[in-house]
């Protein structure tokens, strides 16, 4: 009985196929990937463009300001101040929401391609009968495992560590 069951196993350990995958590699071979890359480039260069005009128009004022100062009276000064202080925040704001819609437009035109890429991994891990797929891209994972062949050894390890 001993040795069935020990055959067995064995031969049951030589029918877990695993593979692993490079996903970087493929998600930047897909011709979705070259011109995400451009869009986004583009979406960019746009951002830089208009917070540089900000930064040209923020110097200017400045610098007439410096030139004026001395001849202004006090509550032109004030106002002067205030306006330069205005500009500087509303510089500081559009860098702070044009990396937050940069963050989205990049989730919004690659997204669909990981998720695409990570589907045609899952199809070829259940079609080729695959009990695990690992990723070998840097930052990598467990991208694929077939629940049915593998054991959850969760409330083993919760005992070993005396977690309830």
């Amino acid at each position: 009985m001993i040795v069935i069951l020990t055959v067995g196993q064995s031969l049951r350990a030589q029918n877990f196929k695993l593979g692993h995958i490079n996903s970087d590699e493929l998600i930047q071979a897909m011709p979705e990937f070259d011109s995400g890359q451009v869009k986004l480039e583009k979406f960019r260069k746009e951002l830089i463009n208009y917070l540089e005009l900000m930064s040209v128009e923020l110097n200017n004022k400045s610098d007439a300001y410096s030139k004026e100062s001395k001849n202004l009276n006090e509550v032109v000064r004030q106002v002067k101040e205030q306006e330069l202080m205005d500009m500087n925040r509303r510089i500081q704001e559009f860098q702070a929401t044009a990396q937050t819609q940069l963050q989205e437009k990049q989730v919004e035109l690659f997204q669909p391609i990981y998720e695409k890429v990570e589907k045609a991994i899952k199809d070829v891990g259940k079609e080729n009968d695959y009990l695990y797929i690992f990723n070998s891209s840097q930052g990598g994972s467990l991208i694929y495992f077939d629940i049915a062949k593998s054991t959850d050894i969760t409330a083993l390890v919760r005992v070993k560590l005396k977690l309830k």
